[in-house]
């Protein structure tokens, strides 16, 4: 069972995530969406370059065309491309671009749930990439993740048992006091933590708690 910690914005949480066993270290690039604790340029590289191959580097992009996607990927060399959907989605002919580009890099879809022929669309893109990240879409809310709150969890179970042997990771609301429980639920390859790993600011921004991470690596790894 892999961890995954989302979003990193320096390299003391960086390192919080490294001392914690966390597998996988997510770290949003600033492409003008205003997606939530994005880092410039300079900084998401300082932080991969910090993390080197201790965990998986994932390069999460949100973004409107390929066009950030091409230009950045190989300045940056993540081991593992999020494209969140909220925009732009992957297809088959980027990711041959991307793979050719850099051999060994991974890519991972963010499929919205719930959402209109979730499945449908988890077996789709299933057939060309390597992850598939199931994230909450809040009430409300038309975006994918950083929402915040769990979902159904049947609906991530059906697509793990449709899309094997893609690689599925739960995301949405988990935390070290459900994330035991998801797991033996849908028996996911991974679980990802944003909201529930953080501590809120005053100012309404977040930092990552150490004790939080660890707690769930520890939960995460204790399921059966």
């Amino acid at each position: 069972m892999i961890t995954q910690i989302y979003s990193i914005h320096s390299i003391e949480e960086a390192a919080m995530c490294l001392d914690a066993g966390v597998d996988h270290i997510g770290v949003a690039l600033d492409t003008g969406f205003r997606c939530p604790r994005e880092v410039d340029f300079p900084t998401l590289k300082s932080i991969f370059d910090f993390i080197g191959n201790r965990a998986k580097k994932v390069l999460i992009i949100v973004s409107a065309d390929e066009e950030p996607i091409l230009h950045y990927v190989p300045l940056l060399k993540p081991d593992i491309l999020h494209i969140c959907g909220n925009e732009f989605e992957a297809n088959p002919a980027l990711v041959r671009s991307l793979k050719a580009m850099m051999p060994g890099l991974e890519i991972m879809q963010a499929i919205g749930i719930p959402s209109e022929g979730a499945l449908e669309k988890a077996e789709y893109f299933a057939s060309f990439c390597d992850y598939l990240i199931l994230d909450s879409i809040a009430p409300n809310m038309t975006s994918i993740g950083v929402a915040g709150v769990t979902h159904d969890w049947s609906i991530d179970k059906a697509i793990v048992d449709a899309v094997a042997p893609c690689k599925v990771i739960m995301a949405g609301g988990l935390g070290p006091e459900n994330v035991r429980q998801a797991i033996e639920a849908v028996h996911p390859y991974g679980v990802d933590s944003f909201t529930k790993t953080s501590d809120k600011l005053p100012d309404g921004d977040t930092r990552k708690n150490p004790q939080k991470i660890l707690r769930f690596v520890i939960e995460a790894k204790k399921a059966k």
